[in-house]
């Protein structure tokens, strides 16, 4: 089955590493998608931890956290790595020492599957992108080839545009216009 906008988004439950709690006994938490009921979630996918795109994606959203809180939007990101080597990545790359949200292990390939991103012959996620509204209905999507990273600020407007819950123009920006 597909993921489609305007569809429940497929439910998951799997580990996650939180960076946050590094060394504690919560660093590794199972984390479920009912885990966010009320927020948004700006979910990401990624390829493979220890590569050249996905750290420069993984700190453009840190850096973001906050305009995501701000929008009562909680940021999560998934590759198919273990939480093992998420944690020696962010242990290993000075630029992901600061990480704040959480990074959940796809072990199985069953999350990146259900949400269409999975590319079984490399056995990784694709760099899918998905907003999900507080109810888990999945408002917008995209999916990038696994050579281009993804643009933070876009994300953002689009979160935005979605919560003024109007008719957005083409280019529409926070200040702008809603269409009547």
């Amino acid at each position: 089955m597909s993921v489609r906008v305007g569809q429940m988004a497929p439910n998951f439950e799997v580990q996650a590493y939180d960076r946050t709690k590094d060394g504690t006994p919560d660093q590794f938490p199972n984390v479920k998608l009912s885990d966010f009921a009320g927020k948004w979630v700006c979910l990401f996918f990624y390829p493979l931890d220890f590569t050249f795109v996905c750290p420069t994606e993984l700190v453009a959203f840190n850096k973001a956290v906050p305009d995501f809180e701000d929008r009562n939007c909680v940021v999560l990101t998934a590759s198919t790595d273990s939480v093992f080597s998420h944690k020696g990545w962010c242990d290993s790359h000075a630029d992901l020492k600061g990480l704040k949200y959480l990074m959940l292990a796809d072990m199985t390939r069953k999350m990146s599957a259900a949400y269409d991103v999975l590319d079984e012959d490399k056995s990784i996620a694709y760099r899918g992108i998905f907003l999900l509204d507080p109810k888990g209905i999945v408002r917008w999507l995209a999916i990038h080839d696994l050579g281009v990273g993804r643009n933070v600020s876009e994300v953002l407007r689009v979160l935005d545009a979605l919560q003024t819950d109007k008719l957005c123009p083409c280019n529409w920006k926070p200040g702008d216009k809603t269409l009547n």
